[in-house]
């Protein structure tokens, strides 16, 4: 199984600034950018071998993780709208 980083900061690389702003302004982003890097962080022990888990909890968590990454995506698309009205 591949390793492969989702850190907020992998999966936007171009919006870096605008995820700062938005973990330090925005508590709710806050507290959603800390969720999916606790989430991350236990799929990745999961992946590694760390933590054992069956394949169904894999994939929920993985799940999870997607949701998570949709809301966040949906954040930084409105944030980037916001700064160029």
């Amino acid at each position: 199984m591949t390793h492969v980083s989702h850190e907020l900061h992998d999966e936007f690389p171009a919006d870096a600034e605008i995820l700062h702003k938005l973990k330090v302004g925005d508590a709710h982003f806050a507290k959603l950018a800390e969720q999916y890097h606790d989430l991350n962080r236990e799929i990745h022990r999961i992946e590694a071998g760390i933590e054992a888990a069956s394949d169904v909890r894999a994939e929920e968590l993985k799940k999870e993780r997607l949701s998570l990454l949709d809301e966040v995506s949906a954040m930084i698309a409105a944030a980037k709208a916001g700064a160029t009205t």
